[in-house]
């Protein structure tokens, strides 16, 4: 008998790419505005986004690695914003300078940050049958803000942020705290998320049935992994959940 459902947040239950592309287009049209028509707005917040989510070359991961174990994530992300505004020739930045444009973008990226259409009533609705639990991998710093931006405490029985936890999906602990919390064994769980490495190999390494979210993605064959049940959009996943709890 299914008993819980585990939903990660981002591009799971909201659309972060769309308020992540409203952050970036505001970002580069402010920098653009401050530092004239010669330099590349648009490309220092593209640059920006890749660098948050750690899509490094390896020379960025050297830098920057140490930086979160010492001073941590905010640190790193003014670090990062002055070392792409030194790359358009715009150097000595200052703390306060840097921490201004940190906090626009992420005042930006909450203003458009929101549920995927019919996700709130479709929570509203399984939570009546299911206990539900959000295991969610990010920082800190990022993660609180979007789940007290939807309030999301208010559809959900339980929030895991991963980086609040030892460790982060796909670790197993993360999801061995999710069965705690829902006092349900592994076979009586389902996990639904968007990322094959971190939310559908995480489920099945703790024997719980995935869903994956494809969303235009490939089904990449070398990673090894295939999901349970898939899904095109988040738009399909209550008529899947109706499916599955009708068994």
């Amino acid at each position: 008998m299914l008993k819980a459902l585990f939903l990660d947040m981002d591009e799971t239950l909201c659309d972060t790419l769309a308020a992540n592309e409203h952050a970036r287009r505001l970002m580069g049209r402010d920098l653009q505005a401050q530092y004239g028509p010669e330099f590349d707005g648009q490309g220092v917040a593209d640059a920006y986004i890749a660098g948050i989510y750690r899509r490094w070359t390896d020379q960025q991961r050297e830098r920057y690695l140490p930086i979160i174990k010492q001073a941590g994530e905010s640190a790193f992300r003014l670090q990062l914003i002055r070392d792409l505004l030194a790359g358009q020739g715009v150097v000595d930045v200052s703390e306060a300078a840097a921490q201004a444009l940190q906090n626009k973008f992420d005042s930006d990226r909450l203003e458009a940050f929101d549920f995927y259409p019919g996700i709130p009533e479709f929570l509203l609705e399984a939570r009546k049958y299911f206990t539900l639990v959000v295991i969610t991998n990010g920082p800190e710093l990022s993660q609180v803000p979007k789940v007290a931006a939807v309030k999301l405490a208010e559809y959900v029985d339980h929030i895991i942020i991963g980086g609040q936890e030892p460790e982060q999906k796909p670790a197993r602990s993360i999801f061995e705290k999710a069965l705690k919390l829902a006092g349900c064994e592994a076979h009586e769980a389902i996990h639904v998320g968007d990322s094959l490495a971190t939310d559908i190999a995480g489920a099945h390494n703790s024997g719980i049935t995935s869903i994956w979210i494809q969303h235009q993605q490939p089904l990449d064959a070398e990673l090894g992994i295939d999901p349970h049940h898939t899904v095109l959009h988040p738009n399909e996943i209550p008529a899947l959940i109706r499916e599955l709890r009708r068994g």
